[in-house]
């Protein structure tokens, strides 16, 4: 594959092994000698990392859903100028943990029916899509196991519960059904090399066409 400018995000539930594709997904790339540029959301940038730890951390109810769209989007804003941007326009290819499709279903969605103000500040303040997502499936009691036993101290989502878990995966599969030329659903259970060779024949696909 050749570095292109691609972007792809991936996506899901909390506990669903994003972090892990995602990195298993760069090794790949780069084993086969493309520029590969991983990040996260939110993070990725100094500033994003700052407004990460408001976000993650502390109590489910330190914030509205109001207010974590408006941080969220900060902190994107800041994820897409300072690293995105650059690197998608020298030919690298970025592959993020998250990116717009979160907000879209953690505050659009399962939080509140907040969608139409997710939209419209993506398309004031991002303005940016990836070229592929890949939205990782499992069942939600799992995921909610799997996530909670990290014990990383981000943990704010997952304390919300098994049915905000819930809530999450209807989401994401609405999504993948509304942009199903952009977004891919990936089982996600099983080996992780299994879900790896899922994610990458996924990757192969998009963009061998």
């Amino acid at each position: 594959m050749a570095a292109s400018g691609r972007f792809i995000s991936l996506e899901g539930m909390d506990g669903c092994g994003k972090s892990t594709q995602a990195r298993l997904l760069v090794e790949r790339l780069r084993a086969q000698g493309c520029e590969v540029v991983q990040t996260r959301e939110p993070g990725g940038s100094e500033g994003a990392e700052d407004i990460r730890r408001l976000l993650v951390e502390g109590d489910p109810g330190r914030w509205s859903p109001e207010t974590e769209i408006l941080l969220f989007t900060a902190a994107r804003r800041d994820h897409l100028e300072r690293l995105i941007a650059p690197a998608l326009a020298r030919g690298a290819i970025v592959v993020t943990d998250r990116f717009a499709d979160s907000t879209r279903v953690y505050q659009g969605a399962a939080r509140a029916d907040l969608r139409g103000v997710v939209d419209q500040l993506h398309s004031l303040m991002i303005k940016q899509e990836p070229d592929l997502t890949l939205v990782l499936d499992m069942e939600p009691d799992a995921a909610l196991i799997r996530g909670l036993a990290r014990k990383s101290g981000e943990d704010r989502f997952e304390d919300m519960g098994l049915g905000f878990q819930q809530r999450l995966r209807d989401g994401f599969r609405a999504l993948t059904r509304a942009d199903p030329k952009r977004c891919k659903l990936i089982a996600a259970e099983g080996a992780e090399e299994a879900v790896a060779e899922r994610v990458f024949a996924a990757v192969s696909e998009a963009f061998h066409e």
